[in-house]
């Protein structure tokens, strides 16, 4: 439930955030005429992105249980690619978002209101589109139960909270830290996904090593105890893992995390 409420939290933010742009630029140049036409678009991005989750779902329903594993590994390796190239870039981006999608608003408003709603839809759907495809991979993870959407559910509640308390100045939130702090737990959450969607890979027979565990702490961590609960719905974590998994999770936080976290470079003007 932690791990997806933590993807709720970050991806609603940066969906919410993005909205909230899009009306406040209305608002204040006095075009609230278009504002029916961008919330169309909304409403388009989350209708497609809540369809392909579901179509994900029924799509490995109806699948053989390695092909279900072989999918389900793929679309997880493809999840965490999706969010650590978010990540990414929304710690470069942060500080110009706002000017970005004013801008394109501005063009989008000269081409006629379905220019706007398209423009709307875009800009909120590759949101929706990370948003589904990662909640389904670490849902999946999860088990079947409804943790994973009840915590999904209540990330979202709150990121539209704060993004509607930030765009009356109720708060006022340091998102560049915030999307930092966010990011790295992301990419342990995305890393736990990875470790676990090449176990899928295994479980398929397309990656080796299925009984070859490289640590085993189930009588240390019991997978139903509370605590091995919480490790796991957080960052996916398994009391038994195999070389495989311990190795891919290792390499893509020792990789990734670095990159993240290492100072921007800032701007130098010319002697």
């Amino acid at each position: 439930m932690l791990g997806n409420a933590l993807i709720g939290l970050r991806e609603g933010l940066e969906a919410a955030l993005v909205v909230s742009i899009l009306v406040a630029f209305l608002v204040r140049t006095g075009r609230r005429s278009a504002l029916p036409m961008v919330w169309l678009g909304v409403g388009i991005a989350v209708v497609v992105s809540a369809a392909v989750t579901l179509a994900l779902a029924l799509a490995q329903q109806q699948l053989t249980f390695e092909a279900q594993e072989a999918f389900g590994g793929v679309l997880s390796i493809v999840a965490v690619g999706f969010v650590t190239w978010m990540v990414f870039w929304m710690r470069r981006a942060a500080r110009s978002i706002s000017a970005e999608l004013q801008g394109r608003l501005e063009g989008a408003l000269a081409m006629g209101p379905t220019a706007v709603v398209v423009m709307a839809a875009l800009a909120v759907g590759r949101e929706g589109l990370e948003t589904a495809l990662f909640f389904f991979t670490a849902a999946r993870a999860a088990g079947e139960t409804a943790r994973p959407l009840i915590g999904f559910l209540i990330g979202i509640a709150v990121a539209v909270a704060l993004a509607y308390l930030i765009y009356r100045g109720a708060v006022r939130l340091d998102l560049g830290r915030f999307f930092t702090v966010t990011g790295v737990l992301l990419i342990l959450v995305a890393a736990g996904i990875l470790a676990y969607g090449v176990h899928d890979l295994q479980e398929a027979g397309i990656v080796p090593g299925l009984t070859t565990l490289a640590f085993d702490v189930s009588a240390v961590i019991p997978p139903d105890s509370w605590y091995g609960v919480l490790l796991k719905g957080i960052f996916n974590f398994s009391p038994a893992t195999t070389v495989a998994e311990a190795i891919v999770w290792v390499a893509y936080v020792a990789v990734v995390l670095p990159l993240f976290l290492r100072p921007r470079r800032s701007a130098t003007t010319p002697a």
